[in-house]
This record gives structure tokens, sequence and C-alpha cells, in this order.
């Protein structure tokens, strides 16, 4: 992809945002007082900001660069994380969970877990999520960092640490409060900076039909770009759950009915939305319990339509890409400057005969697969037409036969966006970047600072103290996500190495979870041995099986998963059923140490039951809740 030239408009518009962020940092910080203040906000903003703020705080690289590469990767079956893999479970956390998270007091999700069980179980999953947040928030700046680079030509380290910087100032200046007020900003800005690229490339392509019967020809020969090895039936990118009853082998993200329903829907699904605390520190900031509930609520609106905005692009982008006349192709992975030279090296030693073994250890150089009929070309031409070293490496890179998914987004913006629309494009993805990032930096100075350093390493200190730590956490916690950053900048697809860090954390957390909540005899030793059970799981299932030439690294190769996504899932599916059955028996093999009274508020049969009658039949959260999967139902049906 060639680097464009921003007009003064566009960084106008980028910098006015910046500007604006970081001035809400400014405006804030005379009102961060206390360590509750930076911390968790004084549970005092309104449902409708910590709505916008739940969704917005999952608008990072899993959400707009993530999902525009597995939307062309994967299809419509991408919308798998909206309506299965999202809604159900943000209602029951309303229902059911926040009366509980928010009725304990407890000012963090592993302080619940202190109160409802120990101290053991607490400090383990403080860590274990200390880690997931850091990655987390490294995944999105990487991803804006390779925005900047790939699009505007920028230098990738420079532009991760600026950004870094910039959302380092406004936190630091205004703590959770800042976070959330921006994030609502942020929210605007996304749609109102994606909306118009949608628009444009639905229109360019002729509409949804248009699109569809384009996608008829990629699902028979999907090799042609670079997407799968296989043939699928016609409906393979454009229906949800057809394809899934063929099995794994019959749809491109690899998986059937049971991972979806299971491993997405149930495990990895409600594993995130309602026990990591990125999200629901959100609603735990609301003033009150009626708006903590709404939250998710509120947040579940523009979540079940945001498909539209984020899956879409990438399905229009291999409708272009099997379109020759559009001249578009899926991006590549692009090639360093150390890749350029191994391949010229290659090159100019092979001979035009010879263009098997000449692709073959060029692949095997530059460690990327290679189209062997645009190699076998260019090592013909090179000779014949006296090709330069600039021409030779422009060839090179368009023979490379893997796609960067996480470019997707990135190239239709540059497709479609004129000056002023571009600086808008671009300030949404920086947005939604700078968002991921916010959100999981303060999720991880709190946890830090109360579950972590005032628990074990600094208690009974005045709150200054903690507030100051806070701080300074803050400044190390953005550190530590730049070294993720160069992680994550091993894997093409976001969406992937996200949720594979949440197979590890949230899948078994949420086994945990539910035990804690509806059973009252789960004791302190079966949560913990459970915990960190389903957390060995995960990894020891990761390190024995392959996909996409990710994992095997305990050397074993029991099995090779179709996709990243497919293992991710079964993943999480192993981890919650190991922490299940270790937390059940070991709970029954144990003694119980809290009485019924100790548990009253964190345990649901237990807890006397909330009255809705004061609010408006349709505002009370079980109403409100039918009506969000009523509607869930009604999108799977229409594009069954």
């Amino acid at each position: 992809m060639q680097p464009i030239h921003l007009a003064w408009v566009d960084y106008a518009i980028l910098l006015a945002y910046t500007g604006f962020v970081i001035g809400i940092g400014f405006a804030l910080r005379g009102y961060m007082k206390t360590s509750s203040d930076f911390l968790t906000s004084g549970r005092s903003i309104p449902a409708w900001v910590t709505g916008l703020a739940f969704m917005a705080a999952n608008l990072g690289a899993l959400e707009l660069v993530g999902m525009a590469g597995s939307g062309a990767k994967y299809g419509i079956a991408t919308a798998h994380f909206y309506w299965v893999g999202a809604i159900p479970a943000m209602v029951f956390l309303a229902v059911f969970m926040m009366p509980f998270y928010y009725g304990s007091k407890a000012r963090s999700v592993p302080e619940y877990l202190k109160l409802r069980f120990d101290e053991r179980v607490r400090c383990l999953n403080s860590l274990s999520f200390a880690v997931m947040t850091v990655f987390a928030s490294g995944i999105s700046m990487n991803a804006l960092a390779k925005l900047l680079h790939l699009l505007l030509g920028w230098n990738y380290d420079a532009s991760l640490w600026i950004c870094s910087a910039v959302v380092l100032v406004y936190v630091l200046k205004g703590g959770l409060t800042s976070a959330i007020y921006t994030e609502v900003l942020q929210f605007f800005m996304i749609v109102l900076g994606f909306a118009p690229v949608v628009f444009l490339g639905f229109k360019d392509m002729g509409g949804w039909d248009a699109i569809k019967s384009k996608l008829v020809l990629v699902a028979q020969n999907p090799a042609a770009l670079s997407l799968n090895d296989k043939t699928f039936q016609p409906d393979a990118w454009t229906s949800a759950w057809k394809p899934l009853m063929g099995g794994p082998a019959a749809n491109p993200m690899g998986v059937d009915i049971f991972a979806i329903v299971f491993g997405l829907g149930f495990v990895l699904s409600f594993g995130y939305w309602c026990t990591n605390f990125l999200v629901v520190q959100r609603a735990m900031a609301a003033k009150d319990m009626t708006a903590a509930r709404r939250t998710p609520l509120i947040a579940a609106v523009p979540k079940m339509v945001f498909p539209v905005l984020v899956i879409l692009p990438g399905i229009i982008a291999i409708a272009l890409a099997s379109t020759p006349d559009k001249n578009y192709r899926l991006p590549p992975p692009a090639l360093s400057s150390g890749q350029y030279s191994a391949g010229l090296a290659d090159l100019k030693s092979g001979q035009p005969g010879d263009a098997d073994r000449v692709t073959a250890k060029v692949s095997q150089d530059i460690g990327l697969k290679m189209d062997k009929a645009k190699m076998a070309s260019l090592l013909a031409d090179i000779p014949a037409r006296h090709l330069t070293d600039d021409q030779i490496k422009d060839r090179l890179q368009n023979a490379v036969a893997e796609n960067d998914y996480d470019g997707i987004i990135l190239s239709l913006v540059k497709k479609y966006c004129p000056p002023g629309l571009l600086g808008l494009a671009l300030t949404a993805l920086l947005a939604s970047f700078m968002s991921g990032m916010a959100g999981n930096v303060t999720a991880f100075n709190t946890v830090w600072t109360y579950d972590l350093y005032q628990a074990y390493l600094a208690p009974n200190k005045p709150d200054r103290h903690y507030f100051v730590m806070g701080q300074a956490i803050t400044v190390v916690g953005i550190v530590l996500s730049i070294a993720c950053a160069y992680f994550a900048h091993k894997y093409s697809n976001a969406m992937d190495v996200v949720q594979l860090v949440f197979s590890f954390v949230n899948a078994p957390l949420f086994a945990t979870f539910l035990l804690a909540m509806f059973w009252a005899r789960t004791t302190g030793t079966g949560a913990f041995i459970g915990l960190l059970g389903g957390i060995i799981t995960s990894g020891l299932v990761h390190g024995s099986t392959l996909a996409e030439g990710k994992g095997g690294w305990l050397g074993l190769h029991l099995y090779e998963f179709p996709s990243s996504m497919a293992q991710n899932f079964w993943l999480a599916s192993f981890a919650f059923t190991a922490c299940f059955l270790l937390t059940l028996f070991i709970s029954l093999a144990t003694k119980r140490t809290k009485t019924d009274e100790e548990l009253k508020g964190l345990v649901y049969s237990l807890t006397p039951k909330l009255a809705d009658g004061d609010q408006p039949w349709i505002l009370r959260p079980a109403v409100m809740g039918s009506i969000l999967l009523l509607g869930c139902v009604i999108l799977n049906v229409i594009f069954w």
C-alpha cells in the first residue's frame, strides 16, 4: 500500500481532535482529589454516558480493524461476535450480575472475588487480568501505529510512542472520568467517520445483491484472493448459520455450531462481557443501581447494528478484490527492507526455468507464501525487460500470497475518502485505538492499585498515597502496553490475537463467576484451583495444537485447527470446562468457609431481589433485555 499525503484540512481535523481529548483531561484534573475520584469516578456518572462509554471501551483494534479483517476472512459469520457473542451476555450482565457488582460496593471485579471467596482468588484474577489488559491495550496501539505507517508513511515506532503519550496525558490528568467522557466523544467520532466509507463502498459495488453475487465467486475459489485453500458452498461468505451446519470443513472460519454456540456464545462472550473489568468498570462508575443496570442495555442497542460499520467493510473489500475493473487487491503484509534484500538476492541468483525452486527459496527466506505464477513471470521479466531493483521490489511485494487483514480498513479509507473525509475517517480510527488503550489502562491502574498494591504491598496507607500510586502505575501501564504492541505486530489479524488472550483469561474466569454467583457451596480453595487449572489447560491446549502456524510451542502437534479463530473457540471451551469441573469437585471435597449471612449480596439465592416496580415497564431491565434478545433472533433469521 503506497502512503498517501494528507491535505491541510485533514491535519486540522486530527489536531483538533487530539487537542480536544487532551483538553478534557486538563478540564477534569481539578476534580481528581482522591484515589476514588481518579480510579473509579466516585460512582457519579449518568447512565447514558456510562452506556456509550461501555460500548466505546470495546471499540479498539478488536472492533474496527479486527472485525473488518474478520469480515473479509470469514464473511457474515463474523456477525456472531455481536448477535450471539455480545448481546445475550450484555443482557445477562444487566439483569443478573450488576446487582452483585454494584450492590457489594466492590471497587473492581477482583475485589468482588475477594469478598465472595478469599485473597488467593483475588490475587490470581488480578494478576491474570493485569496481563490481559496490557496485551489488549498493546493490540490497539499496534493497530494504530500500523495504520499511520501504512497509510501515511509515518515511522511505526514514532507513531506508537507519540499516540501512547497522548493517551497518557489525558488519563493521567482526568483519570477514569476523563477516559469515560472521552469514550463518549470517540463513539460519535467513529460513527461519523466510518459511515461515509461504508456508504461509498456499498454504492460503488452496486448494493447488497451485487456484493452477494461476487461473494458466490469468492466462495468457489477463495484461493484466488489468498483467503483459503478450500472450496466452499456459494453462500459461505453471505450466510451466518447454514455453512456451519456442514461442519468445520464447510465454512471459512473452520468451526461448527457447537464451537459458535458454546465456545463463543457462552464461554468467550459471557466471560468477556460479564467478568472483564474493562467494561464492567464503566457500569460500576454509574451514579446508582438503576443506572448501573441500564448501562449494558443502553450499550447493546448500538452494538446490535454495529456490524454494518465494522464487518461490512471487510465484505465489501473482498467483493472489490474479486472485481478486476475496480483495481483493488486485499493488502498483503508489507515487506521490510531485510525481506526485500533476501528476496532480491534469491531472484537475481535464479533462472527463468527454475521458478518453483526460486519461489520456495524466496518464501522460506522472507517467511511468507508467494504466488507461483507471479514469481515465474517476475523471474522471466528480470533479464527480458531489464527490471530495476525498485521495479523488482514492487513486483515482489505484489507476489506475496498472504493478506494483511488489519490493513483492509485502511485500504478502503484510502480508496474512498477525499481530503476532509479522509481526515474524519482517520480521526475515527485514532479515536477507536486511543479508546481501546485508555480503557485498558484505566482498568489496569485500578486493579493494580486496589487489588495488588493496597491489598498486599502497602496496606493502610493514606488515601493520597494510593492516588499517587494510581498515577504512577498509569505510566507503567502505558509502557507495558507499548511492549505488548511489538508482540502483537507479529499477527496479521488483531481479532485472532485478542480472542487468544481472552481464551486464557476470561473463559475460565466465567466458570468461576458462574459458580460463585449461583452456588453458595463454592469454596475459595475450589475457585482458586479451578481458575488456575483453567488457565493452565488453555495453555496446554494451545501449546499442543496448531492453527495457521501459531501454537504448538510445547513441541506437540496433536491437532491442527482450520483457523486461528477455531483454535481460540476450542481453547476457551476446554479452559471453561476444566475450571468448572475442578471448582465443582474441589468445592464438594473442601470445607465451606463463609456462612449464608456473609454471602448475602454476593450469591443470587441469598440476595433479596431488586424491585423494579417504580420504573416504567419499558425501562425495566428484564423487559429491555427481552426486546434486545428478540432483535438478535430476528437478525439471525434474516441472515440465516
